[in-house]
């Protein structure tokens, strides 16, 4: 059974907890462990409450104003494209990733700074390409850009194409049957015999010359012979 969670007044703005002022319902351990001892929430009194009252006030009008910054900045990322240059093979597999942080920088650079926990990136980005990367703030402050992912070298056509699965590596074609070159002999010297076979069929029998017969001295001649 789970423990009884423990009220608390947060002295100070917790993300994803509450503000300054708050009053608060948390885990015992969690209270114990890293709210109380760091002072920053205390047992609620009336006199606590009233005296955090100010704080709180401000601290919500803090939220209003970055909420209003961010909804400006979203408006301003429609349709942003940035690009990233990293090595990589020919195969424009890279040498390394693509991190939150690498994308969050780019942005900075571009005059986005959103910082690295806006960017959801669902999956490592591992090859060159273009990306759609989410940008979030809040549950309805939401938008997407465009992420290019590009070689910093001219890379070499590939031989043969090459498919690549999600976590950017090389799928090896599987040969149906016996595989590779030994199959593709075995298949060869299989349809050579097949065609010596068909070739021998179809060649009529030798014609054999009929016996002679023996004339009667001869026969004579051959008991005679005989022991």
């Amino acid at each position: 059974m789970a423990a009884k969670k423990v009220q608390l007044l947060l002295n100070k703005t917790v993300e994803n907890l509450g503000i300054v002022g708050d009053v608060v319902k948390v885990r015992p351990g969690f209270a114990r462990n890293y709210l109380l001892p760091l002072a920053i929430a205390e047992k609620p009194t009336p006199s606590k409450i009233e005296r955090l009252k100010a704080a709180r006030e401000a601290a919500l009008a803090e939220l209003a104003q970055l909420r209003k910054d961010r909804e400006g900045l979203l408006e301003r990322m429609h349709a942003v494209t940035v690009t990233i240059v990293r090595s990589c093979n020919d195969q424009g597999i890279l040498y390394g990733s693509v991190s939150q942080r690498d994308i969050a920088d780019a942005l900075a650079q571009a005059g986005y700074d959103v910082g690295i926990r806006a960017v959801r990136l669902s999956q490592t980005i591992r090859r060159v390409g273009e990306y759609h990367v989410p940008i979030q703030f809040d549950k309805d402050l939401r938008t997407d850009i465009t992420l290019k992912v590009d070689a910093d070298r001219v890379l070499e056509e590939a031989k043969e194409e090459v498919e690549i699965d999600e976590e950017g590596n090389p799928i090896e074609k599987k040969q149906a049957g016996v595989g590779g070159i030994e199959g593709e002999r075995r298949r060869g010297r299989k349809g050579e015999a097949e065609a010596v076979s068909a070739e021998s069929e179809a060649k009529p029998a030798a014609e054999t010359k009929p016996e002679t017969p023996k004339s009667p001295k001869a026969m004579k001649k051959d008991k005679a012979a005989k022991p």
